[in-house]
């Protein structure tokens, strides 16, 4: 649910597939959750790449994330900083007993 929010609040993440930071980043939410977020690859040699886009947005770092107020977060964002950034709750972590 927290990705799909960071998606409906239109959160960008741009990355690049060959980019460790970037997979530091998608392990965060784990893959079925990551498949939620509105993610722009920007090696036009990854899957379903749009270089151009990464090029006009100035796209120079990754994993950058942008977001409506046009405001950006360069590097590895903890899950923490995107739910204020967004107003998305974060999932408890904490194990129900």
């Amino acid at each position: 649910s927290f990705a799909k929010c960071l998606t409906e609040k239109k959160a960008v993440m741009y990355g690049a597939y060959w980019c460790s930071h970037c997979a530091d980043q998608k392990q965060m939410f784990g893959k079925r959750a990551f498949a939620e977020v509105n993610y722009v690859e920007c090696d036009a040699r990854g899957r379903d790449a749009k270089p151009e886009l990464c090029r006009t947005k100035n796209i120079t770092g990754t994993p950058t994330w942008e977001f409506t107020d046009g405001s950006r977060i360069e590097g590895k964002a903890p899950l923490e900083v995107l739910a204020q950034k967004t107003k998305c709750s974060l999932p408890s972590l904490t194990p129900s007993l």
